[in-house]
This record gives structure tokens, sequence and C-alpha cells, in this order.
């Protein structure tokens, strides 16, 4: 390790700079698994069975870009900006147009083939190239900003603010624009409008470009890793089958795979209960409002109660609640839009305190590799990480078009859904998220190996570690 000794300490301004690093990372992750599948559903009209394979056949993509942008990550060499800064500055321009690139309504007329070209193009262009080399150095980056396992929760924190932050923008901003809402015989129904949407995909780009120069500008990166030479590092396959035998790794991964399935399902779904079975869109962005407030509250208990608990013991019990939240509405199914809203506040508290010390979570297990392995490997490591948070959001909209073709979802203009399909929806956004939160919880506590008492044992080595060597 080389630790830089020119960079101020630790504080306020990494923070920031980290927040707006997600801030911008999410300006356009959040408007694809949020806002994607019902663009191309009402607005491109190609069914959501197809959406969600194109989604899920993207992720073999993701399989070989995520894992190759790890090990260039893990091979550069340090630069005066730092190790990982770099990427950041580079690719914040080409992930924003690609993203851009996506929404463009005025294909709408285009010919079948063509809308779903498009679609499978500009998305693997931006979520498995572009995306990628930007989202792998930005999360590996946080064990560069600080050793240290309290301030590592600080950055864990402030970025899921961010992610916060630009889903309020985002899920709080887009419902309320691009909504026209009208009444045919009798029954008031909402529906995208394609034009406008792809102006609020141009401004949210631009967005992630300024938020992505902040954050740049802001961290700083202070232990630079030494270059992981091919001799120690190997190939992919090493990588692989180390990761196969690495039971913190893996088990974090299918704990990932499962709340990224719960939380993109809970947001991909209010894009249709709340237009769609309570017509009431404005109901859509106050709930994301009112999802902040739980958010905030998680952030305010998630530090200290990870110190008292352990991270994985509070993310038990975070995620148990929200998956009670979501049985209570399956049952209880009211039929007052603020009701529901209120309800399911409890649900975002219970996954925002996981939500908030996740990103802590995989600089413990890089931690726990690099005493298992003798080499550290943060961006390999991550990278695999992103693999399967990328591989949970695509399962998320490969279910919800699986089950929205299932119980017979079309979108025709100017024609409202039947009673049946609105009860589908219904049933689709609180079962599938409370059988992942349960799931989720499972994991963390029978198989997740790194529950407090070991955190801190592996602090102590790697201190003990280091300080030896330098």
């Amino acid at each position: 390790m080389i630790t830089k000794k020119e960079v101020p300490p630790f504080g306020i301004k990494d923070k920031i700079g980290y927040l707006f690093g997600d801030f911008g990372n999410d300006f356009t992750f959040i408007l694809s698994s949020s806002f994607l599948l019902k663009f191309y559903t009402d607005v491109m009209h190609v069914s959501a069975g197809v959406v969600g394979i194109v989604m899920m056949l993207a992720r073999f993509v993701d399989a070989f870009t995520d894992v190759t942008m790890g090990r260039i990550c893990d091979r550069a060499r340090p630069t005066p900006a730092g190790k990982f800064k770099p990427w950041i500055l580079r690719m914040c321009a080409p992930v924003a147009i690609a993203s851009f690139l996506i929404y463009q309504s005025a294909f709408a007329t285009a010919s079948l083939g063509f809308r779903i070209f498009w679609l499978v193009v500009t998305y693997i262009l931006w979520g498995s190239i572009f995306y990628t080399s930007i989202n792998i150095p930005y999360g590996s980056m946080a064990s560069t900003i600080s050793r240290e396992p309290g301030e590592r929760q600080s950055l864990s924190t402030f970025r899921t603010m961010g992610s916060t932050l630009a889903g309020v923008v985002v899920g709080a901003g887009v419902p309320l624009v691009a909504y026209d809402t009208r009444i045919i015989d009798g029954v008031e129904i909402a529906e995208m409008n394609g034009q406008r949407f792809t102006l609020i995909a141009g401004v949210f780009s631009v967005l992630a470009i300024i938020s992505y120069l902040i954050c740049y500008v802001l961290v700083s990166e202070r232990v630079i890793p030494e270059p992981v030479e091919k001799e120690k590092s190997g190939s992919i396959k090493r990588l692989i089958v180390s990761a196969a035998t690495n039971r913190a790794l893996i088990s974090i991964i299918v704990a990932s795979i499962l709340m990224l399935l719960s939380q993109f399902t809970l947001q991909q779904m209010a894009n249709y209960v709340y237009p769609d079975y309570y017509a009431n869109t404005a109901a859509q962005s106050a709930s994301t409002i009112a999802m902040m407030g739980g958010m905030v509250v998680a952030a305010i208990l998630a530090r200290p109660l990870s110190e008292r608990f352990g991270k994985a013991e509070i993310s038990v019990f975070s995620n148990l609640l929200a998956a009670v939240i979501c049985i209570v509405l399956f049952l209880v199914r009211p039929q007052n839009v603020w009701v529901y809203v209120l309800v399911n506040v409890f649900s975002w508290l219970g996954l925002g305190v996981f939500a908030m010390v996740s990103w802590a979570l995989i600089t413990d297990v890089i931690d726990y590799s690099e005493i298992k392995n003798g080499v550290r490997e943060d961006g390999s490591i991550y990278a695999l990480y992103s693999f399967a948070r990328k591989i949970g959001q695509a399962a998320a909209a490969g279910l919800t078009g699986l089950f929205l073709t299932l119980i017979g979802y079309e979108k025709i203009e100017g024609a409202p859904l039947s009673e049946a399909v609105k009860e589908g929806i219904f049933n689709i956004s609180t079962i599938i998220p409370a059988i992942g939160f349960i799931l989720l919880s499972t994991v963390l506590w029978f198989w997740y190996p790194l529950h407090k008492r070991e955190v801190d044992k592996n602090v102590q080595i790697l201190k003990e570690k280091h300080a030896s060597d330098g």
C-alpha cells in the first residue's frame, strides 16, 4: 500500500463528494430501473415480457464487462488524481448520453423490430459498457478514501443518501410531469406522454454529468493499492474459482440479488399501482417524498445501530420489517391511496436501514478476502458485487414483465384496464417483494459469515498488517 500524505484528512468534503457520485449514478440507473419498463410498454408499445427478457439478456454481457472492468482497475497504475477517480472524469459524458438515447419516443411509430433493436443496442451500450466503466471505479474508490470502518460506514450512508435524493427527484418528479390524466367513460386513467419523457431523460443526463464532476473535485483517494500484477492476480478463471470458495462474497452476492429483486419490484410496480390501480400519479410523487422521510430516519439510525449490534444483524431485522409491511398491504388491500402510501413508508424504512449499510458490507468482504487470499482486489470483488446487483435489477424486470404479461396487462390508449388486471398489479407489487425480503433475511443470518464479532476481528488483523508494512 502507498499512503498519499499530501491530501487533506478525511472529512465532510469526501462525504459530500461521494454522495454526488451516486447522485449522478442514479439519475440514469433509477430512471432505468423505475421507468424503462413503463416507457417501453406504454409509449414504445413493446410487450412487458419482451422488455424483461432484453434486460435479463443484457446481464450476460455484464458477466464479461463487469469483471473485465474490475481487473482493469486492479491492474491500473495510480495517477496524481488517484487510481479510480480518473474513470469518473473519462466516462461521465458517455454514460449520460447513452442513457438519453434509450428513451427516444420519436421511434414509437417505427417497426416493432426496430424498436426492439433500438432497446437492445442502447440499453447494452448504457448499462453493460458505460455505466460499468464508471460505477465499478466509483464503488471501488470507497476503500481508498479511508481504511477506517467508521469512516467507510459514513461513506456508505452518504452514498445511499445520494441515491435516495436522486430517487426522490426521479420518483417524485417524473410522475408529476410525464403523465396526462383524462376520464374515459367515467373512469379516470393516467397515460405517459412520450415526448415529455424524452425531454426528462435529457435533463437527467445533464444533471448526471454535473454530479459526477462534483464528485471528482471533492473526493480524495488517500490509500492507493499497488497495481495487482498478473502473477498475483492470475486470470479471470482464478478469480471465479477464488470467489466460489469465498463464503462471504458468495452470500453477499446472493443477498444483493434478493435485495435488488425486492427493491426494484417495488419501484417498477409503483408505475403501475399508482397510475393504473389507484389512478393517482400525484400520490406516486407523494409516496416518493414520504419514502425519503423513511430513508432519512434510516440514515440517522444506521450507524449507531450497526456499531452496537452489527451491520448484518440490523439488516436481518430491517428486511423482516419490510416483509411484514408488504404482507399487511396484501391482506388489507387499502382502497384509499393515502392509506397505502402511509403504510408503505414503513416498508421503505425497513429497506432503508439495510441500504444504508450495504456498501459498508462489501468493504467488509474486501477486507475478509484480503486476509483469506493475501491479495487485495478491490476492483475485481466490487465488479462481482456490481454484477450481482445488475442481476437483481434484471431479475426484477424479468419477473415483473413476466407477471404483467401473465395477468394480461396491455396498455391501449384511451381504454381503462379490467378489474382483474388491476388486482393482479396489486398482488405483484406486494407478494414478490415480501418473498424477496424474507429470503434476504435468511441469507444474511444463516449464510453470511461476517457478523459483528468477525468484522471487528478482521479490522484489527488488517490494522496490524498495515502497521507492520509501513
